[in-house]
């Protein structure tokens, strides 16, 4: 928002464009042409908790100003608090487990994706899938891989093991493409053995589930992995997972 108001003018192509509506006078559009924001803004910090009805932010500044900027603080700062504020609901309800963010495909155009994602770590996410995001502003980047990456191998267990060769560090399988159980956790917990007997264990490894009773699914994983010998391996849930469905996850 600062960054907006700081740069915020008029290049000669706008004021043309003003003028060819016929509705401004020639003063104003004067005006224009030499606009900067004079006044002054006070906010309270990021990541501070909002209350109902008080105030987020006040703009003190010459009421012409104050209008010029008023939509395009309200839209950067409507959209931000309601991802932040949802955010911090569903990581409150997660009691510790960390939340990562995987919005950009079902955000509201590439903006809303990018500073959505930038919200939602404001708002206790530990990590995002949006690159773009990740650079811009310096935020832990982190993510799986897709069901089409599974469809696109002639088999499962070689999906898998290719995806291991290529991130043995960071190496989270989504295990839910054809049968979680039957399937997707055995071709898994095949892998991190062959990876462990070859003298390459895995580090930060794990599985994904995306479909299905979530909270039965972990709890079933959770015991294979642990049979196998793999304790230390993590399972992460997707698929329009809320506040309200985590405690009965």
């Amino acid at each position: 928002t600062v960054d907006y108001i700081k740069n915020l003018n008029f290049t000669y192509e706008d004021v043309d464009y003003l003028r060819s509506l016929k509705i401004f006078s020639e003063d104003f559009l004067q005006y224009l042409s030499g606009f900067h924001f004079s006044g002054d803004i006070y906010a309270i910090p990021e990541g501070t908790v909002v209350f109902p009805k008080e105030p987020m932010l006040k703009v003190i500044a010459p009421i012409m100003e104050a209008q010029l900027v008023e939509t395009a603080i309200l839209n950067i700062i409507n959209h931000q608090s309601l991802i932040a504020t949802k955010t911090s609901r569903i990581v409150f309800a997660a009691n510790g487990d960390g939340i990562m963010e995987f919005g950009l495909r079902r955000a509201q155009g590439p903006d809303a994706g990018l500073y959505g994602a930038r919200a939602a770590m404001i708002g206790g996410c530990v990590g995002t899938s949006n690159v773009l995001a990740g650079q811009m502003f310096d935020v832990p980047v982190m993510g799986t891989h897709a069901h089409s990456w599974i469809m696109s191998f002639p088999d499962e267990y070689t999906a898998f093991k290719t995806y291991a060769e290529m991130y043995p560090d960071n190496c989270t399988l989504l295990v839910d493409t054809y049968d979680t159980l039957k399937s997707g956790v055995p071709n898994a917990i095949r892998v991190f053995q062959e990876f462990k007997d070859a003298g390459k264990p895995l580090i930060k490894y794990g599985i994904r589930l995306d479909s299905g009773d979530l909270a039965y699914l972990s709890k079933e994983a959770r015991k294979m992995l642990d049979e196998a010998g793999f304790p230390e391996a993590t399972i992460c849930a997707s698929n329009d997972l809320d506040e309200f469905l985590l405690p009965r996850s």
